[in-house]
């Protein structure tokens, strides 16, 4: 796919899936109105801008990434031409779906909505299954001992603290 076609395809597919979920289906819950805070705990409203703050950035590098480095969208049918180990993904192997679910999180949190809390459980429940049954096994077919690699040393969910640089076999 050549890098105009991924970077069109990765901003549809960004307003398309990632909007939906982490934008539309929220603002369904909410209406975008602030409520109480959760338990009556003003601080949860701070965690919740901060969730959003970096989850925004993060999904836009990881779509970036995907376009430019990988040479593809997110998309399944229209996935990457090469393995993208590089910016966040050295640090966890999915930041666009952690991204997506600190975006929910973070407003569920903000406007007091235990709702859109929820929602986001069932997000990243969706997310870890579809990983695991499609996304993986995928991947490790399709890169091999390159994406093995990767898995051995980057976890799924949780990020590192420092960057994995890879053994040289992965750029």
């Amino acid at each position: 796919m050549r890098r105009v076609a991924a970077v069109a395809g990765s901003a549809v597919f960004l307003v398309l899936a990632p909007g939906t979920l982490a934008a539309y289906v929220p603002w369904t819950f909410t209406r975008w109105d602030v409520g109480p805070p959760l338990l009556g705990f003003l601080p949860f409203r701070v965690i919740g801008a901060g969730l959003m703050a970096l989850g925004l950035p993060v999904l836009l590098d990881s779509f970036a990434r995907f376009a430019i480095q990988g040479l593809g969208t997110p998309a399944p049918i229209a996935p990457p031409q090469h393995l993208v180990v590089t910016g966040l993904y050295r640090y966890v192997r999915n930041p666009m779906y952690v991204a997506v679910v600190a975006l929910i999180l973070g407003q569920g949190l903000l406007f007091g909505s235990v709702s859109v809390l929820e929602y986001g459980m069932v997000v990243w429940l969706s997310f870890h299954i579809f990983v695991l049954a499609y996304e993986e096994p995928t991947l490790g077919d399709k890169f091999g001992d390159e994406y093995k690699e990767f898995c051995a040393n980057v976890r799924r969910w949780l990020p590192r603290i420092k960057p994995w640089r890879g053994t040289g076999n992965v750029t």
